[in-house]
């Protein structure tokens, strides 16, 4: 794991495979642990030069205040977009997963010459908040489970991680796979301000975030081979969010994962990686 400058902040990414390789770039939801190895490693042994990244706020990446950011949604997509073009002359495969699906979403559209491919996994095509109409909000029995628990002392490091595994298990994930990656973004978080904590753990920084104006209705000007993913058992985003990204843009593959919640299980990471590198 590295850093790289772009957009006038500091990112911080990981690179798979071979640097010379078409680029396939990974937006963290919002740590770019959000995208699991052995997806990494099957994309890179498919012949891409894969790098997942951290978004502001998160991991490695510049962090002022996650409770007061002083950036918008827009300016995550030119993140996206700067960092594609210092990685790579040429344009990139984007994909974006949870809230990095709506960070990847606009920066498709408000940067199109920057990408030749958009996946979207587990996202859904507006922003954090009131639903429209027409799409399945978080499941509400859910959401009561997994709110109504207490916040863990996010300076101990098991507590956090038995925070996460217990959190996946309401969610429909995997506890154990959950555990473990919360341990190592613990283990990345810089410092122990639960403010930062969360915005790592939770990506509680996306509800203080400036996400206008809306980008629903710009999808059908995507013009880029499309794919996306989404888990059929997923109550935060329900399934019905990933069929209306697909019926939206123009062409765009649905994969529905019938086995898998909010995450991409590593069982599903070559059945996902072959998907991806057919765009």
């Amino acid at each position: 794991m590295t850093t790289v400058e772009a957009d006038g902040v500091t990112l911080g990414v990981e690179h798979f495979g071979d640097t010379a390789a078409p680029l396939v770039l990974l937006a963290g939801g919002t740590t770019m642990l959000s995208w699991p190895d052995a997806l990494c490693e099957a994309l890179a042994r498919g012949g891409r030069h894969v790098v997942r990244y951290d978004l502001r706020d998160s991991g490695a990446s510049t962090t002022v205040d996650p409770e007061a950011p002083a950036y918008t949604l827009r300016d995550l997509a030119a993140d996206a977009a700067a960092l594609a073009r210092e990685l790579d002359d040429r344009p990139a495969h984007l994909a974006g997963i949870g809230v990095g699906g709506m960070v990847a979403q606009v920066a498709a559209l408000d940067h199109p010459d920057a990408f030749s491919a958009l996946t979207l996994a587990g996202t859904r095509p507006v922003a954090p908040g009131p639903v429209d109409d027409d799409l399945p909000d978080h499941d509400a029995a859910t959401m009561t489970r997994l709110f109504s628990r207490s916040m863990p002392d996010w300076s101990d490091r098991a507590a956090v991680a038995e925070f996460a595994a217990a959190g996946a298990e309401i969610l429909g994930d995997d506890p154990v796979a959950a555990r473990a990656t919360a341990e190592r973004r613990w283990d990345r978080t810089p410092g122990m301000e639960p403010a930062v904590q969360m915005a790592n753990h939770l990506g509680m920084v996306f509800a203080k975030l400036d996400c206008k104006p809306r980008w629903r209705e710009r999808l059908s000007e995507l013009a880029i081979p499309s794919l996306v993913v989404h888990g059929r058992r997923d109550p935060f985003f329900p399934v019905g969010n990933g069929e209306a990204l697909a019926r939206e843009i123009p062409g765009a593959r649905l994969l529905v994962l019938e086995r898998a919640a909010t995450a991409i299980p590593d069982a599903a990471a070559e059945e996902v990686a072959a998907a991806m590198l057919a765009l």
